[in-house]
């Protein structure tokens, strides 16, 4: 009886293809605009997770405010000294930089150097083009070798490789600088422009270019299966007894970004969602209004079926399939068109395109509802008919 009530709904939409096609619209709409939304939301939360990855999500900043200098615990020791009072932490790197002026022959170019240690490559996720990284001996030795941002290297180079070759940095005097590495373009990241920075050996830093009496930041490598965030909570609970004061220090991490980033991109999506699912219900209430028509134009059918033997149960399951038919149709429709329109919308910004099945299932769940909902009074309606008025009704 089921399939039989499918072929009959089937046969009524194909013989009134105008009429279903004006029904199918608002539930195409509706339920291609739920997908298209869902879709998007996941894609650029998506998209944004994997950007931070990059940066790495396991790591934690402390940023130095100015007047912490006269407290002078931001020292060589800080590190050392914040990893026996907070737990969870794999390293801390100290990291100094400033503005310096590059130069290759006749081309000089302004440029952030940074110096940091061996290590600070690798907690960074930070990859080469050409050439290496400088060791750990480098930095003991103070030696004068650099790695370029990718920008930075093909300003100064553009023809031939940079490795080998030599470059100045001088900010009051201008000292020689092996290029051993060249760096991967790499997104800007929390205001940190890899591309146009180049990087040196922190001792170096200290002992050639200027005297660190305190690190601007300080790289902290979260120990594997810790949660950033409660690191990045247990570190600024300790400076805060220890200072007192939050003025003196920054804490941020990309974990806390993504979380906050994430929980907005949630709250944006059902914001959006609720607002086209409104289509869906306009597109419930054009269902029932053609189903109603329905009913008037079949009412001699109606009664034909009643005197062969048709109970009312059974004609209320015809005109509710019916119903349900129509709108899981149009729900296919608009999963599809939802799907394209994601397709077409994240090659356009960029993102990674991602369909969501919890968007699917809950667009095939809701025209499902829909067809019940607005069909069962229409069904009832049929359902009720007499059959001696029917068989009389022209």
């Amino acid at each position: 009886m089921f399939l039989e009530n499918i072929k009959l709904a089937l046969s009524s939409m194909y013989h009134n293809k105008m009429r279903t096609l004006l029904s199918l619209l608002g539930i195409v709409i509706g339920v291609g605009s739920v997908v298209a939304i869902m879709n998007l939301g996941e894609s650029a939360t998506k998209s944004i997770n994997e950007s931070m990855a990059i940066s790495g999500i396991d790591m934690v900043t402390v940023m130095p405010m100015g007047s912490a200098r006269e407290l002078q615990i931001f020292d060589e020791s800080f590190g050392s000294v914040l990893m026996q009072n907070v737990s969870g932490i794999d390293q801390v790197i100290p990291v100094a930089n400033m503005p310096a002026n590059i130069r290759k022959g006749q081309e000089i170019k302004q440029a952030t150097v940074t110096g940091v240690y061996s290590s600070y490559f690798d907690v960074n996720n930070l990859e080469l083009k050409d050439g290496e990284f400088f060791s750990a001996q480098d930095n003991i030795n103070r030696r004068q070798v650099v790695v370029l941002g990718s920008t930075l290297a093909s300003e100064l180079f553009p023809v031939g490789s940079p490795v080998g070759q030599y470059v100045s940095i001088f900010r009051q005097q201008a000292k020689s600088y092996l290029v051993v590495g060249v760096l991967d373009e790499r997104n800007d990241t929390l205001g940190n422009s890899y591309d146009r920075a180049c990087f040196i050996p922190y001792n170096t830093y200290d002992q050639r270019l200027k005297r660190v009496t305190m690190p601007n930041t300080y790289s902290i490598k979260v120990s594997e299966n810790t949660n950033a965030i409660t690191v990045a909570d247990d570190v600024e609970d300790y400076l805060m007894q220890v200072l007192g004061n939050d003025d003196y220090f920054m804490v941020y991490s990309p974990a806390s970004i993504v979380e906050m980033s994430n929980e907005i991109m949630a709250t944006f999506t059902i914001f959006l969602s609720c607002i086209a699912g409104i289509s869906l219900v306009v597109g419930g209430i054009g269902i029932m209004n053609i189903m109603l028509v329905s009913v008037v134009e079949r009412t001699r059918e109606i009664g034909i079926r009643k005197a062969l033997g048709a109970t009312p149960r059974t004609i209320q399951g015809q005109f509710l399939v019916e119903s349900i038919t129509l709108t899981l149709l149009g729900g296919f429709i608009g999963i599809m068109l939802g799907a394209f329109l994601s397709y077409v919308v994240s090659s356009f910004a960029g993102w990674s395109m991602y369909l969501s099945w919890k968007a699917v299932l809950l667009a095939l769940g809701f025209s499902t509802f829909v067809g019940v909902f607005f069909g069962w009074y229409p069904a009832l309606k049929a359902a009720a008919l007499d059959p001696i008025e029917s068989l009389s009704h022209e």
